[in-house]
Parts: C-alpha cells; sequence; structure tokens
C-alpha cells in the first residue's frame, strides 16, 4: 500500500489514492474519488464519489468534500470547513443531477469553519477567512472575509497581506516574490 490509513479509517473499493497520502482517524473515503499524492487527510473527513483532491493537498479534522468539490493541488482546508453541492436542498426532492460544480484553485486556503457555496471557483492562493460564507467567485490572490464573504485586500503565495505601491506593484514580506496589480483589477506575480 502506497498510502497509509489509520485502522479507523474506511477506505472504499475503488477510491483513488496516491503515493504518500496520509489518512487518519475515523475518515471516510468513497469508492470513486481521487486523491493525489503526499495529502494530508485529517480526523473525521468525508471525501465523496466524485470529489478530487490534487497532490499535497491538506484537509483537516471534521470536513466533508462533497460530489462536484475539485481540489486543485497545495489547497488548505481549515478544520471544520464546509462545501454544498446544491443550491436548493430539501429531503424529499432528489437532485443529484443537479449538483453544482465547485473548483477551489491550486494553493488556495479555506480557513476553519468556512462554507462555500456550490457553483463557485476560488481563485488560485486565495485566502477565505476563518468563519466566512462564500457566496461568489473569488478571484486569484484576493483575501476574503465576513458573512457573505467580501474582498478585503489581497495575499501572496505565502499568504502574507500585500501592500501595493502607486505603480501598483508589492513584494510578499515573507518570500520576497513580486507581485503587480493589473489595470483589469487582478494581482499576478512577477516570475
Amino acid at each position: 500500500m502506497a498510502y497509509q490509513a489509520h485502522a479507523t479509517a474506511v477506505i472504499d473499493d475503488g477510491a483513488q489514492i496516491g503515493d504518500g497520502t496520509k489518512i487518519w482517524h475515523f475518515s471516510h473515503i468513497m469508492d470513486g474519488c481521487k486523491i493525489g499524492s503526499n495529502c494530508i487527510i485529517g480526523q473525521n473527513v468525508f471525501i465523496a464519489e466524485g470529489a478530487v483532491l490534487g497532490n499535497r493537498v491538506k484537509v483537516q479534522n471534521n470536513v466533508s468534500v462533497y460530489s462536484g468539490v475539485v481540489c486543485e493541488d497545495d489547497v488548505f482546508l481549515g478544520p471544520s470547513c464546509v462545501f454544498t453541492n446544491v443550491i436548493n436542498p430539501r429531503s424529499f426532492v432528489e437532485r443529484k443531477d443537479k449538483y453544482l460544480a465547485t473548483l477551489v484553485g491550486q494553493g488556495a486556503t479555506v480557513g476553519a469553519n468556512a462554507t462555500v457555496v456550490c457553483g463557485h471557483t476560488i481563485g488560485r492562493y486565495s485566502m477565505i477567512g476563518a468563519g466566512s460564507v462564500v457566496t461568489k467567485d473569488v478571484p486569484p490572490y484576493a483575501l476574503v472575509v465576513g458573512n457573505p464573504a467580501r474582498q478585503v485586500g489581497w495575499v501572496s503565495e505565502y499568504g502574507c497581506r500585500l501592500s501595493f505601491d502607486k505603480a501598483g506593484f508589492a513584494v510578499c514580506p515573507e518570500s520576497g516574490m513580486r507581485y503587480r496589480l493589473a489595470v483589469s483589477g487582478t494581482v499576478e506575480r512577477i516570475v
């Protein structure tokens, strides 16, 4: 076995799990999900059929990743964050054919107890503050907080708040990487 799983974890036949991934206590990994290499799946995590996790994804305790959710490489899902997959759920109405996809872009962070309403894209390297409720797309490198989540700034790939000068440039205080704020209102890293 190329991955490690605690004895209490339930791994269904047909789950695809990459090398070096670690799955902790009381987690359930369903048939038909895809989990990349070197991921950490915390305690009491549920990964549904059709959910996809890229490489090096960290899923903290008490998170359910439902069908239709795709997390690209290096995503961080904080403790007890929540994903939905139906806009108008009812217990007595079957809507499995109405699941809306949610994409969490490379390197993005979803903070503890945040809720991501289905059908939205969380941009690359963006950061969702703890307890926030995401009801619309989040741009790459954006920092959003609150209910509903609103953008309050920009962050670097290291997750540090960026301060742009008058010319529209910023430097990450931790990595030294440089960023540019485009006229269109988007941020990109200068290579």
